[in-house]
């Protein structure tokens, strides 16, 4: 497979532009999705872009594609808890998708002390508002998952934590709302754990989005994918913790940790991410996508101008 991806360094989608899809068609791009506005319906196509620490910095050959198919497995696998936005697959990348309004939270449910809140609760800081217990180490299972929400950052900008309770405040959700998103979001962590640990999974840590749909609470953007979610392999979990060393991941963390070595951290110029970065990086979409689903990768999507072809088609 690292002859095929080596194959395709060069010929990742990087996304739509306004010229592509034309004038008077509202065009709107996030860090990874870039998404075309039909009036009732979205067509949301998944780049093959990364971002790491709230930047847009290369491109991971068949990332789009496999994000698209797993948010698609999730998807169905969790439609009996929440409808969720779908309408209908476009391509390999893309689909239609219902047009929602849009929460302006992410909810980042949390299984385990790691990343961003072990370095908050190191520093002495509370996580989303939520103050932690004394000792705790890291990489330790919470009794419970925690929630703890994020308001969601302009791109270039960094996402901030925020408490439920200054969600409620601030007005940006109403509480009989926010009640039901803590309840949905805490029913997907939990199906998603049950099924990672049939597959020899943890899964650590997660991003949901919602979106009001004639009033109803929908699911949207992508559900317990690598750009998303954090995995460990379950074997090994409580040996490496208790000898304190790093768990054994099957998600982008190896990039976000390249860029720390290096010393980036989100702040001053993007580094250039080399062409062997970005091998390791496809070869670990393609793993967790293997090992998440049961199913073998085998590439589908098309080239660049093929795929927008495609996609123009399913606007005009």
């Amino acid at each position: 497979m690292r002859e095929v991806i080596e194959a395709n360094l060069s010929k990742t989608f990087k996304g739509l532009n306004k010229d592509d899809v034309g004038k008077g068609v509202s065009l709107y791009q996030g860090k990874v999705r870039d998404v075309v506005d039909l009036g009732e319906k979205l067509i949301i196509t998944t780049s093959d872009r990364i971002s790491a620490f709230d930047r847009v910095l290369s491109t991971i050959p068949f990332k789009g594609e496999i994000l698209n198919k797993m948010a698609l497995y999730w998807f169905d696998k969790t439609s009996d808890i929440i409808e969720n936005h779908i309408d209908k697959k476009v391509s390999a990348r893309s689909i239609s998708s219902m047009k929602c309004k849009v929460l302006p939270v992410e909810v980042i449910v949390r299984g385990y002390l790691t990343g961003s809140a072990w370095r908050d609760y190191k520093a002495g800081n509370a996580v989303s508002g939520i103050t932690l217990p004394a000792g705790m180490k890291a990489d330790q299972k919470f009794e419970k998952p925690l929630l703890t929400p994020s308001t969601k950052a302009e791109q270039g900008e960094h996402d901030m934590p925020i408490s439920g309770e200054e969600i409620v405040k601030q007005g940006l959700v109403e509480a009989k709302l926010w009640k039901q998103v803590e309840e949905v979001a805490m029913a997907l962590f939990e199906r998603g754990t049950k099924l990672a640990a049939e597959r020899g999974l943890i899964l650590v840590d997660t991003k949901y989005e919602f979106g009001l749909k004639d009033g109803r609470l929908v699911l949207v953007d992508e559900v317990h994918t690598p750009d998303s979610s954090r995995f460990w392999y379950a074997d090994t979990y409580q040996e490496l913790f208790e000898a304190g060393e790093s768990q054994r991941k099957v998600d982008k963390e190896f990039l976000r940790e390249w860029l720390m070595d290096i010393g980036f951290m989100g702040n001053g110029e993007s580094p250039v991410i080399p062409d062997n970065i970005r091998v390791e990086v496809a070869q670990k979409y393609i793993q967790a996508y293997e090992l998440i689903t049961g199913e073998k990768f085998i590439p589908e999507s098309l080239g660049p101008e093929e795929e927008l072809k495609l996609v123009l088609s399913s606007i005009k």
